[in-house]
């Protein structure tokens, strides 16, 4: 069956697929050579491996497809030289985030392909991504740098909602009600990964060569606020308390570890993971004030990707996907 052409949107996700693979294998490549811990550098070059391994699948398709491979990035999109920019516990929280966004990516391409081999490539794909969110996650616990979220009492009883004040939230005069845990689950989701998202565009910004790029990271870096300060808010409301930073530090150099237009693409990434996550919360949160703050935010995300979409384009780092 590998023999029959490929559809327009399995060839459009396996380019955008590669594209992911290349820039985190750039990445991984600076990380695994500034690692000072060996745990962290043993989880680093697992994570390497599993990517290299998959990137490579990706190029079989594409050369039996009698496709152009695309440029992606490159070994002068990564300074394994340069001095540390992030401890190695940040590291592990950004590879555990962008684990979470991968995972999300591979389940909209898996529904969107037809061939059993793509489609037995995205399931393989998204195993690898579970096992390295497994991976991060359990030795972030272990070191006592990962904030677990909130506990709540177990329900006893099964109950319904019999009065549409339940939905309320808009009306300053009226109280609202606690959040549900499905809630809870979806505003605690968005704090973790905008504080990483946060320390990530502040070590951007920090090594960045491009004044327009490094006013766009900073920009993202007060976007990532905002949403921190929306969501940490509304925990409180509902007593519940907001978790502490994450561990994870930036160092003070200023010698850029990736290009600038790697650094853009990656932010630009996140970004589209945002707006995905945001619609999932609006579309699963009952209280009407939930939805307002989510379509808020939803409004400022998408401004902040179509501009970034604008510098890459006018840097001439925008690679075309395949056209019809």
């Amino acid at each position: 069956m590998n023999d029959i052409a490929l559809s327009a949107s399995e060839l459009g996700n396996l380019w955008q697929a590669y594209r992911e693979k290349s820039m985190m294998l750039r990445a991984l490549e600076y990380f695994i050579e500034r690692s000072n811990e060996k745990e962290s550098t043993d989880i680093l070059q697992n994570v390497y491996t599993i990517e290299s391994k998959n990137e490579e699948k990706v190029k079989t398709i594409f050369k039996n497809a009698g496709a152009v491979i695309p440029t992606a990035f490159i070994e002068s999109d990564v300074n394994k030289n340069a001095p540390q920019l992030f401890d190695d516990n940040y590291v592990l929280m950004y590879v555990r985030m962008m684990s979470k966004v991968l995972t999300g990516l591979y389940s909209l391409h898996s529904g969107m392909s037809y061939r059993p081999d793509i489609r037995d490539l995205y399931m393989d794909f998204t195993t690898d991504t579970q096992r390295v969110y497994s991976l991060t996650t359990q030795h972030l616990l272990d070191k006592g740098v990962l904030t677990r979220p909130p506990i709540v009492p177990m329900p006893k009883e099964v109950e319904f909602i019999e009065n549409t004040s339940y939905t309320s939230g808009l009306n300053p005069f009226r109280k609202k009600r606690a959040l549900n845990t499905v809630e809870i689950g979806l505003v605690y989701q968005s704090l973790e990964v905008n504080i990483t998202g946060m320390q990530l565009m502040e070590g951007f910004e920090q090594v960045a060569k491009e004044p327009d790029v490094k006013n766009y990271f900073k920009r993202g870096k007060e976007l990532a606020k905002e949403i921190i300060s929306i969501m940490s808010n509304l925990l409180l409301e509902s007593d519940i308390p907001a978790p502490v930073t994450w561990g994870g530090m930036i160092t003070n150099s200023t010698i850029p570890p990736f290009s600038d237009k790697l650094m853009m693409y990656n932010t630009n990434l996140l970004s589209m993971f945002g707006l995905g996550s945001n619609s999932v919360g609006a579309a699963f949160s009952f209280r009407s004030d939930l939805l307002l703050k989510m379509g808020s935010i939803m409004t400022s995300t998408f401004d902040f990707a179509k501009d970034g979409g604008t510098i890459l384009m006018q840097h001439g780092w925008m690679e075309e996907p395949p056209g019809s």
